[in-house]
């Protein structure tokens, strides 16, 4: 018996990184899974990859209204509810405030607070009328500021306070809403940003590594654990909390 036999869990964002390792780990503890990304194809292929018995791959621009609404009742009518819904969709548009645009600064808003927004809008009516929840949002240790990042920083410590809202408001209906902070992950994203800076990305992840307590850079799998006990039983008493996953580096 899995700890989500049953149960149906939606990651945004679902096709790569965070979201696919998230998705695994929800799929391999017994859930039926959907995976929203922006392509349908790449979420198709993804939500194969998983081996699951219930999985499917949802294009899906989070940001967008009709969009989010629309797959989520699509989730509802394919797999006859929606128990967990994990707001992972992200994007860096990473700049110096002088040199950010406001084409730069409204496109990570969009994707992080707006897109958590519209998917926690568009699930909280199977929730509500279930008395039975878990929302999962990903927010980031850049949440506590970090250079470069003024958009992205802003962005993620705005999910800290969705969800201690969201945790006051769906209380009482049986719904929890609790935040993953993550530090240093090794994903393409981070990749991407070492080579936006001019480096190796394999010297960025041993730097990082050396910059914390524990002394390596995290997996997504180590976000992906942290992420699956918030949506499980074993955490009904915990609500409008962030869980900071950083090997310490804040510290």
């Amino acid at each position: 018996m899995g700890r989500f036999d049953q149960q149906v869990v939606v990651v945004t964002g679902g096709a790569r990184g965070i979201g696919f390792s998230t998705a695994q780990r929800f799929a391999a503890e017994g859930a039926a899974v959907a995976l929203l990304d922006l392509d349908a194809h790449t979420a198709a292929l993804a939500a194969a990859e998983l081996g699951a018995s219930k999985a499917i791959g949802i294009a899906c621009d989070v940001g967008d209204e009709s969009s989010a609404q629309a797959a989520v009742e699509q989730v509802v009518r394919e797999f006859g509810g929606l128990h967990v819904l994990v707001n992972n969709a992200g994007v860096t548009r990473d700049n110096l405030l002088f040199k950010m645009t406001s084409t730069d600064w409204d496109t990570v808003m969009n994707v992080h607070l707006r897109g958590a927004f519209l998917m926690t809008r568009a699930a909280q009516k199977a929730f509500v009328e279930q008395k039975y929840g878990k929302v999962i949002c990903i927010s980031s240790t850049s949440a506590l500021g970090n250079r470069g990042q003024a958009n992205y920083s802003a962005a993620k410590m705005g999910i800290q306070g969705f969800v201690r809202t969201l945790a006051i408001e769906f209380g009482p209906f049986g719904v929890t809403a609790n935040a993953v902070a993550p530090g240093f992950i090794a994903t393409e994203m981070t990749d991407a940003t070492a080579q936006r800076l001019g480096m190796d990305p394999v010297e960025f992840r041993k730097a990082n590594a050396e910059a914390n307590p524990v002394r390596r850079v995290g997996k997504p799998e180590d976000i992906a654990a942290a992420v699956t006990f918030l949506a499980s039983d074993e955490a009904s008493y915990i609500t409008g909390q962030t869980l900071y996953v950083d090997g310490g580096a804040k510290l």
